[in-house]
C-alpha cells in the first residue's frame, strides 16, 4: 500500500541499539535478542537489514559508547545510515538507501522509544513508506527524573498509537518479534 512507486521491497530498519543508548534501557537484553532474531530472519529472507548510528556530542562517532552492541553485529555489505537528529532521514542518505533497494515499506526496531524510534516511523511515515514497529523490539532509558511516565507505560503508549496510525495509500501497525513477516 506504500504510496511510493515501484518499491515492493521490505527493510528492517535497526535504529541507534548503540552501547551509550542502550546501557541500562528498560528491558534491554530481551529487546536486543529480539532484535537480534530479526535481523537473522530479515537475513535469512533476503531482506535488507539497514542499521542507524545516532551522534552527537554526548555520543562521538566511533567512540566506544557509539559501537552497536556486541551481541548485533552489521554485515559488511549491510548499509549504516549515520544520523545526528532524532529522524533517522533528516540530514542522511536512509532515503536514497532505500530507494536503491526498492523499499517501501519498514519493519523498525531499536532505540529510543521516545525519541529516535517515534522521529523515525513518523517521519517514514510522512515520506509515504508503511512502516511496522516491532512492538517487544523497542526500548528506552527511563526520564522519570524529567517528568516523563516510567517507561513501559512509554513503550505501551507507543505501541498504542502506532497501532492506529492512519493515511491515505500507507499502513501503520504493530506486531511481535514472533508475528514480523518481510513480505506485504
Amino acid at each position: 500500500m506504500t504510496t511510493l512507486t515501484d518499491r515492493p521491497n521490505t527493510a528492517l530498519l535497526v535504529v541507534d541499539v548503540q552501547q551509550g543508548v542502550v546501557t541500562g534501557a528498560h528491558q534491554r537484553d530481551p529487546v536486543v535478542a529480539n532484535i537480534g532474531a530479526l535481523v537473522d530472519r530479515a537475513r535469512d529472507a533476503g531482506v535488507p537489514v539497514v542499521w542507524v548510528a545516532h551522534s552527537d556530542e554526548e555520543l562521538p562517532q566511533d567512540s566506544d559508547d557509539w559501537q552497536y552492541v556486541p551481541e548485533l553485529a552489521r554485515q559488511e555489505s549491510e548499509p549504516l545510515v549515520h544520523k545526528h537528529y532524532g529522524d533517522a532521514f533528516e540530514g542522511t542518505d536512509l532515503e536514497a538507501v532505500l530507494d536503491a533497494a526498492g523499499v517501501g515499506r519498514l519493519v523498525v526496531a531499536g532505540a529510543e522509544s521516545d525519541a529516535c524510534i517515534r522521529s523515525t516511523i513518523h517521519g517514514g511515515f510522512t515520506r509515504g513508506y508503511d512502516v511496522t514497529l516491532v512492538g517487544d523490539a523497542h526500548t528506552a532509558g527511563d526520564k522519570s527524573a524529567w517528568g516523563a511516565p516510567p517507561v513501559e507505560q512509554v513503550i505501551a503508549h507507543t505501541n498504542l498509537y502506532w497501532r492506529f496510525q492512519a493515511a491515505p495509500g500507507r499502513s501503520a501497525g504493530v506486531v511481535e518479534t514472533k508475528d514480523v513477516t518481510f513480505t506485504g
